[in-house]
Parts: C-alpha cells; structure tokens; sequence
C-alpha cells in the first residue's frame, strides 16, 4: 500500500499546466477530513495550503504544486488555507 513518501510534489513544466487547465476544479474550505484513493489523482493547486497525513509520514503543497496522489493512498487532508486545484483521476 503507498504512503505519503510516494506522494510526488514538484513545481510543473509549461505543458503540464497548459494540460491542467483543460481540467474540473475542486475547491474546497479549511477542514479536515480522510480519503482513500481508489485511482491516481495528478492536480495542480491554483490556491490554498494543505497538509497529508497517513500516521508515519506527512507532506505539504501550495499554490503552483503540481501533486500525484497514487491510486491506493489513505490519508487525512488537512486543509489550512482554502483550496481551489485543477485535478484528473487516472
């Protein structure tokens, strides 16, 4: 089962976020909650700060992260800042 040390985090290229664009957006308030992903989910944060947790491991992402969330992962979102993102489930 993948943790969140598999999370992938990085600032995207040109064409990334051309392709991103072209995605739904999700926004969402400051919460917490848990989530399980049942696919990879690839988005790019448009605004907002959010926190992951899944028990051992944690990792952080903001405004201009492009994040890969592999098919698999449980953890619990926290979200400091109001999030608005680009995504895409594969």
């Amino acid at each position: 089962m993948p943790t969140v040390k598999d999370v992938i985090v990085r600032k995207p290229t040109e064409e990334e976020v051309k392709t991103c664009k072209n995605w739904p957006v999700w926004q969402c308030q400051p919460s917490t909650f848990d989530w399980a992903y049942t696919q990879t989910e690839t988005c790019l944060l448009l605004e907002g700060k959010v926190t992951i947790k899944d028990g051992h491991y944690s990792a952080s992402f903001g405004p201009g992260d492009y994040v890969v969330l592999p098919n698999g992962l449980e953890c619990t979102w926290h979200v400091s800042q109001a999030v608005k993102k680009h995504y895409n489930f594969t």
